[in-house]
C-alpha cells in the first residue's frame, strides 16, 4: 500500500511540477527525478551519475592512450576512456581496437540505441549503463536513450509529455491562488483563458500592464472581488511595481466572491516578485514546432476575406510563401549558429507588415509590367524581416532566402520551397488548412535550406544543455558519497597540471632572439604581442594552481577566485579568471591542451625560426596575423600601398604533413575546419557532407596579398566554378567577436554560391 501511495504522489508531484516548465527543461527534470530515484535505491552509483554528467571532460588528451582508428572523434575516445574506469566496460578500449569495423557500423546507423550493440553490450547492459555508452558515443541519441530509460525506470507515462489541461487548473484553484502562465515565443493563451470562460458563464477582464496601467488593474480587481469573475493581467513583465501590491491584495482580502480569480501571464523575469511565483500555480504553454504547426499558426490568423481582397492571381502564393518564410526563419533558430549567427526575435508584426506590402504592392503595379521583384527582395530581406538582422552573414541569407523563393519561377507547376514542400493552388481557407493538415509533423532540416547533419547538431546542443545544467545544481558539498572528497581530487589534479605547464617566457631571452630576427618587421612585432599575452596565462595559471594547493592544504585562506577555481576544475570547466584573458572551450582538459600547443607553436617559431606554416587557432588575434603578413607583402613591392592590398587564398592539395618550405609570398596556414560542408581535395571544392560527419578539415589554404589598384590583379574563379565567400570564425559561436575573415571557396556553378549560403557554411578554426 505506501508503495501504491509512492507512486500516486510521485505522478502527481511529477505533474504538478513539469505544468510549470518550459518544454525545454521539462525533458531535464524527468531524467534528474529518475537519476536521483535510482540513486537514491543504490540502481545506479554515484561515479556513474559523474560519468554520464562529466563524460571525459577533465582528461587530456595526451595522457590517454591513443586512440586506434581515425573515424573516432577526440572528445568521443576521451569519453569511452572514462567510460572504461567503470566495472561493466573495463574491457570496452580494446574491444573497439579488435573490433572497429563492428563498432564502426553500430555507431554510423541512424539510430544507435535501436540496434544492437557489438560484443555482447546488447545483452549484459541494463538501459542506463546503454545510456552511458550512448552518451559516450553519440551524444545527439541521448535523448532518445534517455527515454527509454525513464519508461522502464518509472514508467511510460513519465516518457510521455503532459497535456495542458486549462479546466483542471481552474478546478484546483483558490480565490487566493492566482495562476501565471510563463510565456514563450509565438504562445499566447488568451483565446484560451476567454473561452473557458464563456464556456462557465464567467465574465473575464483582461488588461495588458504598462506604464500608468496600475490605476485600471485596481478597478478591475476591485470589480471582480465583489461582482466575481475572472481578472486577466497580461505581460506583467512590463508591471512589476503593481506585482508585489497585487500579492498583498490578495492576501488580505476579505470575503471575496467565490467565482473570483487572478490569471496572470509575464515573460520570464528576475526580478518577478518571488512569493507570488511560490502561492501561484504555474503553467508553461510552449507552441508546438515545426512547418505544419507554424502554417497552422499563421493560418489561424488570416481571414477568408484577407484571401478574397485582390483578384491577381500572385496574391494567394504570395501569401502562402510569406507565411512559408515567416516559419522557417523562426524554426532556424534551433540548429544554434549554422541557422543563425544570432537568434533574432521576429514575430507577427513581421509577417503582417510584409503581407501588408505586398497587397499594397500588387494593388500599384501595372498588370503589364508584373511584380517588380527587385523591391519585394529589397522589402523583405532589408526592412521588414532584414530590419531586425544585424550580422552581415546573416543579412546575406536572408536576402538569398527572398530572392530563391520569390520570383516569376514562384508560379510555375513546378516550383517547390522542398521536395514535398510545394505552394498549394487553393481558393477558400479551409482549403489551405486541409492541405496543411496533411503535412508531416517532422521536418528534414533541408526545408529550412540546411543539410540534415543539422539534426544532429541540434540534438547535440540540447543534450549538452541538459548535461550542463544539471552539473551546475548539482550541490557544492565535499563530501561526494563515499571515494575521494572533492578536495583531494582538485588537489591531484592540480599537480599533475604544474608538472605539465610550460615554463616561463624570459624576458630578455625573448628580446634577445627578436633581435637577432629582426624586431621591427610586422611578424615579429605581431609574435611579441602573442608570447607576452601567452605568458599572462602561464603566470596566472601557475600561480593559481600553487595557491590552491596551499588553500587546500589550509595554509592560506580559500579566497572567492580560488573557491571558483576548485568548483570549476572539479566540474572540468576553465575557471573564470582564466577564461577571461585567454579563449573558450568547452572542457578543461581541452583547453589545457590549446595551451600546450599554443605555446609550443611560439616557442619553436622564437627559437627554430619562422615556421613553415602557422596553426592560426593558436593565435589570440588572428586578424592582427593577418595585417602583419599584409603589411610585410606591401613593404616588399616597391610602390604598393597598404590601402589597395587586399587578401586573396588558394586552397591546395597539401595536408600539414606534406609542407616541407614556406610559400614565395604569403603564408600557409592550416587546422580550419568547414562546418556544414564537405570537402573535394582532388576537385578542390565544396561538396555535400557525408552523413553524421559535421566537421570537415580541409587542406592547407595559401593566403596572399593582391593589389588592387594594378589592371592586372583580376581573380577570377576556374571555368565552371564560381566563388562562395566563407566567413572564418575562432569558435562554434558565431558573433563578430569570433569573426576573422572570409575565405574564397570554390564551388561548381550549377551548385552556385546561394546553395551553400542556405546551409549555413562556415570555416572554424576550433570545432570546440
Amino acid at each position: 500500500r505506501i508503495d501504491n501511495i509512492i507512486d500516486y504522489m510521485t505522478f502527481e508531484v511529477y505533474k504538478y511540477t513539469v505544468r510549470g516548465l518550459y518544454e525545454k527543461h521539462k525533458f531535464l527534470f524527468t531524467l534528474l527525478l529518475t537519476v536521483k530515484i535510482d540513486i537514491k535505491s543504490k540502481k545506479v552509483k554515484h561515479d556513474e551519475f559523474l560519468t554520464l554528467v562529466k563524460g571525459g571532460a577533465s582528461l587530456d588528451l595526451k595522457e590517454v592512450m591513443p586512440k586506434p582508428c581515425k573515424w573516432i572523434l577526440d572528445m568521443t575516445w576521451l569519453n569511452l576512456v572514462q567510460l572504461s574506469k567503470l566495472p561493466q566496460f573495463s574491457q570496452i578500449l580494446s574491444q573497439i581496437s579488435s573490433n572497429d569495423k563492428a563498432w564502426k557500423n553500430w555507431f554510423d546507423s541512424d539510430a544507435p540505441e535501436e540496434e544492437i550493440i557489438p560484443d555482447g553490450y546488447s545483452a549484459s547492459l541494463d538501459t542506463f549503463r546503454k545510456l552511458l555508452l550512448i552518451r559516450s558515443w553519440c551524444p545527439d541519441r541521448i535523448a532518445a536513450q534517455a527515454r527509454h530509460y525513464i519508461a522502464e525506470s518509472m514508467g511510460a507515462e513519465y516518457a510521455e509529455s503532459v497535456i495542458l489541461d486549462l479546466e483542471g487548473m481552474w478546478e484546483e484553484s483558490e480565490t487566493s491562488t492566482p495562476m501565471i502562465c510563463l510565456l514563450s515565443m509565438g504562445s499566447d493563451p488568451t483565446d484560451a483563458i476567454e473561452r473557458l470562460a464563456k464556456k462557465h458563464n464567467l465574465k473575464c477582464r483582461a488588461i495588458s500592464m504598462g506604464q500608468g496601467q496600475e490605476v485600471h488593474a485596481r478597478r478591475l480587481f476591485q470589480q471582480a472581488t465583489t461582482e466575481g469573475g475572472w481578472i486577466l493581467l497580461q505581460n506583467c513583465h512590463l508591471g512589476l511595481q503593481y506585482m508585489e501590491e497585487l500579492m498583498d491584495a490578495i492576501i488580505t482580502m476579505e470575503n471575496p466572491h467565490d467565482s473570483f480569480r487572478v490569471w496572470i501571464t509575464t515573460e520570464v523575469q528576475p526580478k518577478f516578485p518571488i512569493n507570488l511565483l511560490q502561492m501561484s500555480i504555474k503553467y508553461s504553454n510552449d507552441p508546438p514546432q515545426g512547418m505544419k504547426a507554424g502554417l497552422k499558426r499563421t493560418y489561424n490568423i488570416v481571414t477568408q476575406d484577407q484571401l478574397d481582397v485582390t483578384n491577381m492571381p500572385q496574391w494567394r502564393p504570395m501569401l502562402y510563401a510569406v507565411a512559408f518564410l515567416h516559419t522557417v526563419v523562426q524554426e532556424r533558430r534551433k540548429f544554434g549558429p549554422i541557422g543563425w549567427n544570432i537568434p533574432y526575435e521576429f514575430n507577427q508584426a513581421d509577417f503582417t507588415a510584409t503581407v501588408q506590402f505586398v497587397q499594397n504592392h500588387l494593388d500599384d503595379i501595372d498588370p503589364k509590367k508584373g511584380v517588380s521583384w527587385k523591391t519585394v527582395h529589397y522589402m523583405i530581406g532589408e526592412v521588414n524581416y532584414g530590419g531586425r538582422v544585424t550580422d552581415d552573414y546573416d543579412k546575406r541569407f536572408l536576402n538569398t532566402l527572398a530572392r530563391v523563393w520569390f520570383g516569376e519561377h514562384m508560379f510555375l507547376e513546378k516550383f517547390k520551397f522542398y521536395t514535398g514542400y510545394i505552394i498549394p493552388k487553393c481558393r477558400t481557407l479551409d482549403e489551405y488548412r486541409t492541405q496543411i493538415e496533411g503535412m508531416s509533423l517532422v521536418d528534414s532540416p533541408e526545408v529550412f535550406g540546411l543539410h540534415p547533419n543539422a539534426d544532429i547538431t541540434y540534438q547535440t546542443n540540447m543534450a549538452n544543455m541538459v548535461l550542463n545544467t544539471i552539473m551546475n545544481i548539482q550541490p557544492k558539498d565535499s563530501g561526494g558519497g563515499g571515494g575521494e572528497t572533492r578536495e583531494s581530487v582538485v588537489a591531484r589534479q592540480a599537480t599533475e597540471m604544474l608538472e605539465k605547464l610550460p615554463p616561463d617566457f624570459i624576458p630578455h631571452e625573448v628580446k634577445d632572439r627578436l633581435q637577432k630576427m629582426g624586431a621591427l618587421s610586422p611578424m615579429n612585432i605581431f609574435l611579441r604581442q602573442e608570447i607576452d599575452r601567452m605568458q599572462r596565462v602561464i603566470f596566472l595559471v601557475r600561480s593559481t594552481l600553487k595557491d590552491l594547493k596551499l588553500a587546500i592544504d589550509g595554509t592560506i585562506i580559500m579566497s572567492e577566485n580560488l573557491r571558483d577555481a576548485l568548483d570549476n576544475i572539479y566540474d572540468a570547466r576553465v575557471p573564470g579568471a582564466w577564461k577571461k584573458i585567454s579563449w573558450e572551450s568547452a572542457t578543461l582538459g581541452f583547453w589545457f591542451t590549446d595551451l600546450l600547443e599554443r605555446n609550443a607553436q611560439f616557442s619553436s617559431w622564437l627559437f627554430d625560426g619562422r615556421p613553415n606554416q602557422f596553426w592560426m587557432t593558436g593565435f589570440f588575434n588572428p586578424q592582427g596575423f593577418l595585417t602583419a603578413m599584409r603589411q610585410e607583402i606591401t613593404r616588399s613591392h616597391q610602390g604598393w600601398a597598404l590601402d589597395s592590398v587586399v587578401l586573396h587564398n588558394d586552397v591546395t592539395k597539401m595536408m600539414k604533413e606534406d609542407i616541407t618550405s614556406p610559400p614565395q609570398e604569403g603564408v600557409y596556414i592550416y587546422g580550419l575546419y568547414l562546418d556544414g560542408a564537405g570537402w573535394d581535395r582532388k576537385n578542390i571544392r565544396l561538396v555535400e557532407p557525408q552523413p553524421k560527419v559535421l566537421f570537415t578539415q580541409i587542406p592547407v589554404v595559401h593566403v596572399y596579398a593582391i593589389n588592387t589598384s594594378l589592371p592586372t590583379t583580376v581573380i577570377k574563379p576556374r571555368a565552371g566554378y564560381c566563388f562562395y565567400e566563407c566567413p572564418v570564425y575562432k569558435k562554434p559561436r558565431r558573433t563578430d567577436l569570433t569573426y576573422i575573415f572570409p575565405l574564397k571557396l570554390s564551388s561548381t556553378i550549377n551548385h552556385g554560391s546561394d546553395r551553400w549560403i542556405l546551409r549555413g557554411v562556415g570555416l572554424l578554426c576550433d570545432t570546440k
